[in-house]
């Protein structure tokens, strides 16, 4: 056994503590990873609030991983100590439920989720499923492969899982962590792009990641403005705003495609006559495989797309927290080990 350094929570909504934990060696198919880097994702807050089933205390949350391989389990091929390599949101699969057996490996029945199924990345070490694993290329640092292991890879795989080709029009709904990564990815895949989102103030910074045209939801009908760009063949929701959503549905082009990857409880103002004349699809789009990461990472360093981060010592996790929760994060914040 030995100790590192890790955030607790101790309950459902308590505050985020600093403590020492004793640390086992990873048990067969497992590595144990020294983190250099941790993404802080608004899903932290679920985690935090104790939203999800099956949830055990003290937390450590984090899943947006990015360290180097310190200990191999026994049965764990392909991976050695020294690798670099990241953990995200898809933090492990079974390989043996119906769902890993029809290679729909990101539904796996018995998937596991960094800081659910076991502490996460706020912490010095992590050890984690080796089926989670995915290798960070050289030319991307530990900060910059953190985000991509959830916020890129979710957007950057929701994206390339349309039926947009190169040079079609696509909308990005949101410019924040998911969007700002949106809009880069949407502009490095040939897409003509359009950001939406509320007011004039984020339309120099959704041009500088890469945006053709800009959209303020405050400052008319958003349908009405998508169509007067000639309409958009995608628009991808990183808002969590059902209503926001549901504004850009008139915009699509017929048989347009509405993927929804921005989480909200609230239903979609959408009505069946919205959907069947225009032949509209509208779904619902996971993060994405250890695969899907190295993809995306691999993606980012040939065509420079970077998250815009702020980063934080593990001494200040509270910090990135709580900027993350109170919207005072610019774009993504990222704690540093």
């Amino acid at each position: 056994m030995t100790t590192h350094r890790a955030v607790h929570v101790a309950s459902a909504q308590a505050p985020l503590e600093l403590v020492d934990v004793q640390t086992s060696p990873p048990a067969a198919g497992q590595v144990r990873i020294d983190v250099a880097a941790c993404g802080v994702c608004g899903t932290d807050r679920e985690f935090v609030a104790g939203h999800f089933p099956g949830m055990t205390w003290p937390l450590t949350p984090g899943h947006e991983i990015a360290g180097t391989i310190a200990e191999i389990g026994s049965g764990v091929e392909g991976f050695a100590v020294g690798d670099r390599v990241a953990v995200g949101w898809f933090g492990g699969n079974c390989n043996h439920c119906a769902q890993c057996r029809k290679g729909q490996f990101i539904h796996c029945e018995n998937g596991q989720v960094p800081s659910w199924q076991y502490p996460g990345g706020y912490a010095q070490s992590v050890t984690a499923p080796a089926t989670a694993l995915a290798r960070i290329p050289d030319g991307l640092s530990f900060v910059d492969a953190a985000p991509m292991s959830c916020a890129g890879v979710t957007v950057y795989h929701a994206l390339r899982s349309t039926h947009a080709v190169a040079g079609d029009r696509v909308a990005v709904l949101g410019v924040g962590g998911l969007g700002h990564l949106g809009i880069q990815f949407a502009r490095a895949m040939g897409f003509e792009t359009v950001a939406v989102a509320r007011g004039a103030d984020k339309a120099d910074d959704a041009r500088r990641f890469g945006a053709h045209h800009y959209v303020d939801s405050t400052a008319g009908d958003v349908s009405e403005a998508l169509r007067a760009l000639g309409g958009v063949a995608v628009v991808l929701a990183t808002a969590a705003n059902s209503t926001a959503i549901g504004q850009t549905v008139g915009g699509l082009n017929p048989r347009g495609e509405l993927v929804v990857i921005g989480v909200s409880a609230d239903p979609l103002p959408i009505s069946p006559l919205d959907l069947i004349t225009p032949a509209l699809t509208v779904a619902g789009h996971p993060s994405g495989t250890a695969a899907d990461v190295e993809d995306t990472m691999n993606f980012a360093v040939l065509h420079d797309v970077r998250a815009q981060i702020q980063e934080y010592p593990l001494e200040q996790a509270a910090e990135a927290y709580a900027a993350m929760e109170h919207g005072r994060a610019r774009y993504r914040g990222v704690i540093t080990i």
